[in-house]
């Protein structure tokens, strides 16, 4: 498949753009999903003009709109940054991205827990980075996370999923822009967002019922919307276990009583947490290809992305 367009902060790339003209070179970016997201990097500090190396800044004030200082000299930046940061997303709009990575703790680009300090001097970790919050503000749909968050497994999985899915849907409406490729949408990912929220399946099946008299692009929105909602919340290990006891109704009939047997303590090992959820994934795959069952071989819950990427295997 064509590499997926990802937004990404320079130093994560390994470019010596930071203030003491270094990099941050994350490895697991560079090594291993470079393989499948070509990346588009961004440093604001460095596009800004403030030069490699260069005097440190910070947040101070209110956390809620903070102001970008200078460390040293005290020259306030906020203004000038903030509408940089505005054009700069701005122009993001042709990139096409389905996805971005910030650098953790970034003044300019930290997500979240960035320190702002108050007129004392002290510190609290509620911070946003100037330029990160013109992104989230801009692109409030695309899935964002930092580079640090993503060594642990549950939220490595959850943001790669959600920027698989961001890019299967910008390729439903380039190829299939219709209201039946939106229902194709939706049959396809109807396990992943079982695993994710009952609640949002239930109702995103109801806006596709209901497309009938309604313009496409105001469907497509509202579903939109909704589904990355869906993505949003965690996937936990008993809607896992609904969906995998759903999967394995679909061979009630073929199976013999020792692989129903089998089958399910697997399950309930996995409820467990003795197996990680890749183990029964990998039985009933085995039985979705053995019994040729066309509707389950179409479920993207099944391979949400590439096989050596392991998302499942560590996801208890």
């Amino acid at each position: 498949m064509e590499k997926i367009r990802i937004g990404i902060s320079s130093c994560l790339l390994g470019k010596k753009v930071r203030y003491d003209g270094q990099h941050k070179l994350d490895s697991f970016v560079v090594g291993t999903l470079s393989n499948w997201f070509d990346f588009v990097p961004v440093c604001p500090e460095m596009e800004f003009g403030l030069g490699v190396p260069r005097e440190t800044i910070r947040l101070e004030g209110d956390p809620e709109h903070p102001r970008l200082v200078k460390t040293k000299s005290r020259e306030d930046l906020t203004v000038a940054m903030e509408k940089f940061c505005r054009d700069r997303v701005a122009k993001l709009d042709k990139e096409q991205l389905d996805g971005y990575i910030l650098k953790s703790r970034s003044p300019s680009c930290g997500m979240e827990r960035v320190k702002v300090y108050s007129e004392k001097g002290m510190p609290s970790n509620n911070g946003v980075g100037i330029y990160a919050a013109a992104l989230m503000k801009k692109f409030p749909l695309i899935p964002v996370e930092e580079e640090g968050r993503l060594n642990d497994a549950a939220l490595r999985e959850k943001f790669i999923v959600q920027v698989f899915t961001m890019h299967r849907w910008r390729l439903m409406l380039a190829e299939n822009n219709t209201r039946g490729g939106l229902v194709k949408f939706h049959e396809r990912h109807k396990y992943l967002l079982m695993a994710h929220s009952p609640a949002h399946y239930k109702s995103l099946g109801q806006i596709v019922a209901d497309m009938k008299g309604k313009r496409l692009p105001v469907v497509q929105a509202e579903y939109l919307e909704q589904l990355i909602a869906a993505l949003r919340l965690r996937a936990t290990v008993a809607k896992h276990v609904n969906v995998l006891q759903h999967l394995a109704g679909y061979f009630k009939r073929q199976l013999e009583p020792d692989e129903k047997r089998e089958l399910a303590e697997t399950i309930a090992s996995y409820r467990q947490g003795h197996f990680p959820l890749i183990v029964p994934l990998t039985i009933l795959n085995h039985y979705i290809r053995k019994y040729d069952e066309p509707y389950l071989k179409q479920q993207v819950y099944l391979k949400p992305g590439p096989t050596e990427l392991r998302l499942r295997n560590q996801v208890y």
